[in-house]
């Protein structure tokens, strides 16, 4: 399991004083980066990398500017060309929102999908789901 520790931005509160929802697919995104990495270790010079097929997020409390939130990511399903991420958003122990992506191993430059290198899927093997996940962290 990856963990990052997102500071929430006051500028990402809105009118009801809770972090809009349009802001958790961005925290998402920074969450992810340790995934994206393994498909794409420079993203200057190279052909391949991840295309995002379906992302869902559910809320399930409010965040709140003020206190830090930890994203968690692991791996759900890996298929030949495709993976899971699941993600959850933690503030003060509270899960606020937890979200999953569909994303597909992608050849910039043939623009089509690709198979999932052996050495991936050990390296995500090492990140995959399990119930402790759905546990607030340490």
């Amino acid at each position: 399991m990856w963990t990052t520790t997102i500071r929430p931005r006051f500028c990402e509160t809105d009118a009801l004083g809770h972090i809009n929802n349009t802001v958790l697919p961005v925290w998402f995104l920074e969450a992810r980066e340790p995934v994206i990495a393994l498909f794409t270790p420079d993203p200057t010079r190279s052909d391949n990398g991840l295309a995002m097929v379906n992302m869902e997020i559910a809320f399930k409390a409010e965040s709140m500017f003020g206190s830090p939130v930890t994203i968690t990511t692991t791996i759900g399903r890996i298929g030949n060309s495709s993976l899971q991420v699941i993600q959850r958003a933690w503030q003060n122990g509270v899960l606020t929102a937890e979200g999953k992506a569909a994303l597909v191993s992608f050849n910039t430059v043939t623009r089509k999908s690709q198979a999932i290198t052996d050495n991936q899927r050990q390296q995500l093997q090492q990140h995959t789901e399990t119930p402790q996940a759905a546990q607030p962290p340490a």
